[in-house]
């Protein structure tokens, strides 16, 4: 009978069994028990907007994720609102971006290289938890693992001139759906240097790569003026590179085993200028987590999902080592190569699904927008007054307006879609007090105590001075993250103004 590993050799496209395991990995527990979190809920209620509000909004938030945001409302029109029209491309993006890494794979070091690769890039954590996820992080590793490829083509000698057209169109478009992306072009630059690249192809590639960042300039540009939006980001601390410690560490492993391709025997190391997974996987997983870091050190900045698509190379190194694996165990063992593959595979599968389940679970991401509606539909009554601390927590009722009809957002001057805004824009402190205090019943929407914060705002230190002197709490509910908590008046008389700041 004919060995799985000859099958795989006789040219069987494995790219095809990278992306539909990825797909089915996508597809498993999708709607994570119908829970959508904060990221999502944003990408969730711009989609929805009209194209000239989305427009509108860009203008004063969130330029960055514009391309995102008008892709989705598409979507959104053709299909309908759902959870799972909000994370299916995410989907198909890492089955296209596993596929790329099966395809380079078998390209620069064998089928083994290529099946495993492919397979483990969906498994990854990182890319786990962005594989069903409503925001555009897989979308770029998707557009990452392209121009990669187009990239190894043309150094293969097997493009032509469009590919670097191509290759300098799929730059940009990632760069406009995460202009850190951008990062990818250093680590090719890497490459190049590594493989001894000729000059037609360095003057081909700059002209490429000029291109996609002069296109990319602009919005680099406005957006640096709605900096503001990532002030939250903690600054780095030596905790937060143990993470990229340990990927650079598992990569370098990987690199060391690496095999070029067909025609050298086991053990020979890569001739210098080789194209290899090493010159090529290695610089796409460390270039990028060491710019960001350095991007870091001047402005706080380093969140791990800014640069999922270096995980691609960690995947090519993985296969890589998996490759050679097989093949040494080959020569020591006939016929190991029919099993050795299948289960490194199958023991990488049993290792991280732990992982897998976590990551389908709502209790994964911080918190839940929909798990509270239910008691938010409960606790409202007649003449009850909704409230919102901080007012980012307001997305839970454009996630999900049928929950809050009758409720009256007493604090809310202008909508998020008249104002331009992800949250809206509040009443000063006097007006929501005083607002407050004509209230009987008051619903207070909010974070669990788990993760919340201290009221940062005048806005909301007032509501929380006013709920505590003048109300009481009569129902208090907490899921997933979410707080909801139902208040009545303690008294019939109104205090004078002013007394609860």
């Amino acid at each position: 009978m004919t060995s799985r590993a000859a099958v795989l050799r006789r040219g069987l496209p494995i790219w095809t069994v990278a992306a539909l395991w990825t797909l089915a990995l996508g597809l498993w527990g999708l709607s994570r028990q119908h829970s959508v979190w904060r990221d999502e809920a944003a990408t969730w209620l711009v989609a929805v907007r009209p194209a000239g509000e989305i427009r509108h909004l860009l203008t004063h938030v969130d330029a960055v994720h514009g391309l995102y945001y008008l892709l989705m409302h598409g979507l959104f029109g053709w299909f309908g609102p759902s959870i799972t029209t909000l994370r299916l491309p995410s989907v198909l993006a890492t089955a296209v971006a596993a596929a790329c890494v099966a395809v380079i794979g078998r390209r620069l070091a064998g089928p083994w290289a290529a099946l495993g690769g492919g397979m483990v890039f969906g498994l990854l954590p990182a890319v786990q938890f962005h594989l069903q996820e409503g925001r555009p992080y897989a979308l770029v590793a998707a557009g990452a693992g392209i121009s990669t490829l187009l990239l190894v083509n043309l150094l293969q000698g097997r493009g032509r001139g469009t590919y670097w057209v191509a290759y300098g169109g799929t730059v940009l478009v990632c760069a406009l759906l995460n202009w850190l992306s951008l990062l990818i072009l250093p680590a090719h630059l890497v490459t190049l240097i590594r493989t001894r690249a000729g000059r037609g192809t360095w003057v081909r590639w700059a002209a490429a790569s000029a291109a996609a960042v002069a296109g990319a300039l602009p919005l680099i540009l406005f957006s640096r003026s709605q900096s503001g939006q990532v002030a939250w980001i903690p600054p780095l601390t030596w905790h937060m590179l143990i993470g990229p410690a340990v990927l650079l560490t598992i990569g370098g492993l990987g690199a060391l085993l690496d095999r070029p391709g067909e025609g050298r025997s086991l053990g020979e190391r890569p001739r210098e200028g080789r194209l290899s997974v090493a010159a090529v996987g290695l610089p796409l997983l460390a270039v990028p987590q060491l710019g960001l870091i350095g991007l870091s050190l001047v402005k706080p900045l380093f969140l791990d999902r800014y640069v999922l698509f270096s995980m691609l190379g960690l995947a090519l190194l993985i296969g890589a080592g998996l490759e050679t694996a097989v093949r040494a165990a080959s020569l020591r063992i006939p016929g190991a190569a029919r099993w050795l593959g299948p289960a490194l595979i199958a023991v990488s599968v049993v290792a991280l699904l732990p992982q897998a389940l976590a990551t389908r679970s709502p209790g994964s991401r911080v918190d839940d927008v929909l798990a509270m509606t239910a008691d938010v539909r409960r606790l409202k009554g007649p003449g009850t007054a909704v409230l919102f601390v901080p007012a980012e927590r307001r997305d839970t009722k454009l996630v999900s307006p049928d929950a809050f009809t009758g409720l009256r957002d007493i604090a809310l001057t202008r909508s998020p879609q008249e104002s331009g805004t992800l949250k809206g824009v509040e009443a000063d402190p006097a007006r929501i007090q005083n607002a407050m205090l004509a209230q009987r019943r008051i619903l207070l929407v909010t974070d669990s105590p788990n993760v919340a914060r201290p009221p940062a705002g005048r806005r909301d230190r007032v509501k929380a001075a006013v709920l505590k002197k003048y109300f009481t709490v009569v129902a208090d509910e907490q899921v997933r993250g979410r707080r909801v908590t139902l208040y009545e008046r303690l008294g019939a008389a109104r205090p004078s103004p002013g007394s609860a700041r």
